[in-house]
């Protein structure tokens, strides 16, 4: 079955049940300090809205295990994410997952894959090189997001344990932690998880804006490069928090791009 007739396929859905301990393991894992109370200790604890991606990580196996990709020659190429409520502090979350789209782009592919509940709507854009060229729509252009307002830059510090901790949250991709798997596909080491470096950069986008991170509505963003933990991220964003855009790079070279989010 072609990549076209894979679109609309069910998934299914699962209920996905975590505590209080597994919100605070995100939020650790995405470069919270010990003393951001709200979101470490479970007295008032806030859970971050990027802790529904992992949550929704699921589905995009669930494409891979229906035959619309083999993950070895697939890669995470953009996410977006649709907040509908606060998640809670701990409880249980249904989440049903389909095939939303494939696109066209010649010399590749990309797949939409879409996790949905009460909660929250996200999707997993999976990049299919080598792919593409039967013929398909390709998607609708990027036109990039146009804001006003001073642009605004930080330094953010990853950790060389980084990828260690996050892939506690789901992800146990063996290129995060294996340095010969990493090695057999093209990276000199150990990578950070792409949904890790946007969790970290959602959280300080919402400190730049004057935005708490757990008021974040929506957020998008393409990735474009890889990030080896203990990386420096030096992240711009423009505009304020209604509405606004970032980018990140290591070094000069852009490892998010397209970067959208709104708090409120």
């Amino acid at each position: 079955m072609g990549l076209a007739e894979m679109v609309g396929t069910d998934l299914g859905s699962r209920t996905v049940a975590y505590e209080e301990r597994d919100a605070i393991l995100y939020a650790l894992a995405v470069g919270a300090a010990h003393d951001d109370l709200p979101l470490v200790f479970e007295r008032d604890l806030r859970v971050l809205p990027t802790f529904a991606l992992p949550l929704g990580l699921w589905v995009a196996d669930a494409a891979g295990a229906a035959g619309a990709f083999t993950p070895e020659r697939s890669l995470h190429g953009s996410q977006t994410l649709q907040v509908h409520a606060p998640l809670p502090r701990r409880g249980s979350v249904e989440v049903r997952g389909r095939i939303a789209a494939a696109w066209d782009k010649g010399r590749a592919a990309i797949l939409d894959v879409v996790a949905e509940s009460e909660y929250f709507s996200a999707t997993y854009s999976i990049f299919l090189p080598g792919q593409g060229g039967w013929g398909g729509d390709p998607g609708p252009r990027s036109a990039g997001a146009e804001v006003e307002g001073p642009e605004r830059t930080a330094e953010v510090a990853t950790d060389p344990g980084q990828a260690t901790l996050y892939r506690l949250t789901g992800d146990r991709h063996l290129i995060h932690i294996d340095p010969e798997a990493a090695k057999a596909a093209g990276f000199p080491g150990p990578i950070l998880h792409g949904l890790a470096t946007l969790g970290v950069a959602a959280r300080k986008v919402a400190a730049l804006v004057g935005a708490q991170p757990w008021e974040l509505t929506t957020l998008s963003a393409r990735f474009s490069g890889p990030v080896t933990p203990g990386d420096r991220l030096a992240l711009t964003t423009r505009g304020d928090a209604a509405r606004c855009t970032f980018a990140a790079a290591v070094g000069g070279t852009a490892v998010l791009s397209a970067g959208e989010a709104a708090f409120g």
